[in-house]
């Protein structure tokens, strides 16, 4: 079979495809697999209770289960989960948006490929205009969406070194240059893979630069408030209609409904309302169908602050102290957990890379990802630190969860000792 230049690009190798071929495998072969990898959510019974009640309430209202399966949504979505989720923005934050500036995609990849590559990519004079993320390590989505070649620039952090064997990655502003080929700067808040927090002073600069630079900062915030609120340090929210934020249904607790919501300025709407029809048809009707009651009622908010947000921050907690207690003779280090669910291990000066504990750790039945995938746009830069860290989820039960990081303090402490 001959493939196009896209063709070959897509069936490649990528971080993304790696994770979901290695759990898919695993975790459909029968066999049994410790999952420290994927950021799937976790299943918390206060959230699953709430999605049956409101499955139930759906199915009871004439007609709308019918319409949420069997018809098409317009391409940027239902108009009435729409205006719930801008009334929500707009009671809780003070936001001016309406439902011409919310657009539902089928989950926020197929929303952020559509995105970059809108605004990025080969330009209409021959050029070619970039996406710069101002600090790696970044989420590993992103790295292989770009239909061409080389659609990120990205720059090393700054580190500020903590208490009690944490640190913490910093945007090194002195260093940040927005060139005149950048078409949009990306961040995450809470990071995927570190859990990192930009500060309030951090996104105000970033902001800043987008702004003078006439340039949007797109943010993702699929971790964050108001929904699902897994953010562990109170910070400022922040959106203008120079500002594309993400958001998920996610990690709320239903990954499977693939529904993304994008919150901009109605032009850009326009435009991924396009990208949708051209590429799906329509997002997927049957997420926005399940949840409406609960962002009309401004229940998924008191869920986020008083169930998901408490669960994953003593999730965090007690992963941290397990596993910094197993690694107490290493020289590692871990990010300071401040959102999302995952730690950030960093093995420094290890003799073997993090591909290579990746591989160790598989085959031991225990699935993280190694770290050199979460550096798109830094691919070609030698630096040792993308290959001493890993992304290990706290997500799956307890139990599960300590043994699997006993698993991975074991292989850290023998590749320090034999390599």
């Amino acid at each position: 079979m001959r493939l196009s230049r896209f063709g070959r690009k897509f069936t490649g190798d990528s971080g993304t495809l790696k994770l979901m071929d290695d759990l898919g495998e695993a975790f459909g072969s029968g066999r049994e697999m410790i999952n420290l990898g994927g950021g799937n959510p976790s299943h918390i019974p206060r959230m699953e209770e709430t999605f049956r009640a409101q499955l139930a309430a759906l199915a009871q209202r004439p007609g709308e289960l019918e319409r949420a399966m069997g018809d098409y949504s317009g391409p940027s979505g239902d108009r009435t989960f729409r205006g719930a989720v801008a009334d929500l923005l707009r009671a809780e934050h003070g936001w001016d948006v309406g439902p011409d500036h919310v657009c539902v995609t089928n989950g926020s990849q197929a929303g952020f490929f559509a995105l970059f590559n809108l605004l990025a990519g080969p330009d209409e004079d021959g050029g070619e205009r970039r996406i710069l993320l101002p600090m790696a390590p970044e989420y590993i989505g992103y790295a292989d969406i770009g239909v061409g070649p080389g659609l990120f620039v990205s720059h090393r952090p700054s580190f500020e070194f903590l208490e009690d064997r944490f640190f913490k990655y910093r945007v090194d502003l002195d260093d940040l240059e927005v060139r005149d080929d950048i078409a949009a700067l990306c961040v995450s808040r809470p990071t995927n893979p570190t859990g990192n927090v930009l500060t309030d002073d951090e996104l105000a600069s970033l902001h800043g630069l987008a702004r003078e630079r006439d340039i949007p900062l797109i943010l993702d915030n699929a971790y964050g408030v108001p929904f699902p609120g897994i953010l562990f340090r109170d910070v400022r929210p922040l959106w203008d209609e120079s500002v594309i934020l993400f958001m998920s249904l996610s990690k709320l607790g239903l990954p499977g409904l693939r529904t993304g919501i994008v919150v901009a300025d109605p032009a850009l709407v326009r435009a991924l309302a396009s990208a949708n029809a051209l590429m799906t048809l329509a997002p997927c009707a049957f997420g926005p169908a399940l949840v409406r009651g609960l962002f009309e009622s401004g229940e998924v908010i008191a869920l986020s602050r008083e169930v998901v947000r408490p669960h994953y921050e003593a999730r965090a907690a007690r992963a941290a102290a397990t596993l910094l207690d197993d690694l107490q003779d290493c020289d590692v280090l871990l990010h300071r957990p401040e959102g999302a669910i995952f730690l950030w291990l960093w093995c420094r000066g290890i003799p073997v890379s993090s591909a290579e504990l990746y591989e160790r750790l598989k085959r031991r039945g225990v699935v993280v990802v190694s770290g050199e995938h979460f550096f798109p746009g830094l691919e070609h830069d030698p630096w040792p630190h993308k290959s001493e860290c890993m992304r290990l989820t706290y997500s799956d039960s307890p139990e599960k969860v300590e043994t699997g990081l006993a698993i991975v303090a074991e292989e850290v402490r023998r590749a320090y000792r034999e390599g």
